[in-house]
């Protein structure tokens, strides 16, 4: 790891690692869609966030799109041996404090996804919510993947519900991550920058509520309220 840094494949070890603990705890996770990955070019890969499991769900993804990275704030670098290994794995560190510094990291990172190919994984949302509706998306992802002049990879993560966030507690559970096909970024610029983030919204949006349905369906023995976040049994039985 230390002979090769800042590169993607140092993270492949960490994230098996983290696919492992997974097993251990009873949560069991698939990812479809595989066909949909952009591999010609780079891509800004959107995910939506939930919460810290969606570090799981970044394992899922980084030996199956190959060539990922993340951008992270710079606080993150000194988080001891975690710090160390985001920067080996090549994380891209941005100083939120200062704008335009954070903005020069930006278009630096546009340079290097559409150079190297790279598929840069980013949150649209900005924040961690577990709700039945997606947030708002930030524009950020989408500068840069208008600068890059690369396709968007929106990726559907469906929701945690054998996570209860008021009480700090969980079950095992059954997770589908869905990879969605490429949206193209031509023709978009700064100017109507709000259409593409508002597309890319509404088809992730709509995917989300859908499989977060086809998931619960596959659950045996599970009555789930979605509006209230109530579990009310919790026999581990699955269909896959």
């Amino acid at each position: 790891m230390f002979f090769r840094p800042r590169n993607w494949k140092n993270a492949l070890i960490p994230a098996a690692g983290l696919r492992l603990i997974k097993r251990l705890f009873g949560f069991r996770w698939k990812v479809t869609g595989h066909q949909n990955i952009v591999r010609d070019s780079g891509s800004v890969v959107l995910i939506n966030h939930q919460s810290i499991i969606d570090l799981i769900a970044l394992a899922e993804l980084w030996p199956i799109m190959d060539n990922c990275t993340v951008i992270s704030k710079k606080e993150i670098f000194y988080l001891g041996p975690f710090g160390l290994a985001s920067y080996l794995w090549g994380t891209i560190f941005i100083d939120r404090l200062n704008p335009d510094k954070a903005k020069d990291t930006i278009n630096k990172t546009g340079e290097t996804v559409r150079r190297r190919k790279a598929k840069l994984c980013m949150f649209p949302e900005g924040t961690r919510h577990g709700g039945d509706e997606l947030l708002p998306f930030k524009k950020g992802a989408f500068h840069v993947a208008i600068a890059s002049r690369v396709p968007i990879q929106p990726v559907v993560v469906s929701k945690y519900y054998y996570i209860d966030y008021k009480k700090k507690r969980f079950d095992s559970g059954y997770t589908q991550i869905e990879i969605l096909p490429p949206i193209s970024t031509e023709g978009y610029t700064r100017d109507n920058i709000d259409e593409l983030v508002e597309k890319t919204h509404q088809i992730m949006s709509k995917r989300y509520k859908e499989l977060n349905k086809e998931v619960l369906g596959k659950v045996e023995n599970v009555k789930y309220d979605l509006n209230e976040n109530k579990r009310y049994c919790s026999d581990r039985t699955y269909r896959t």
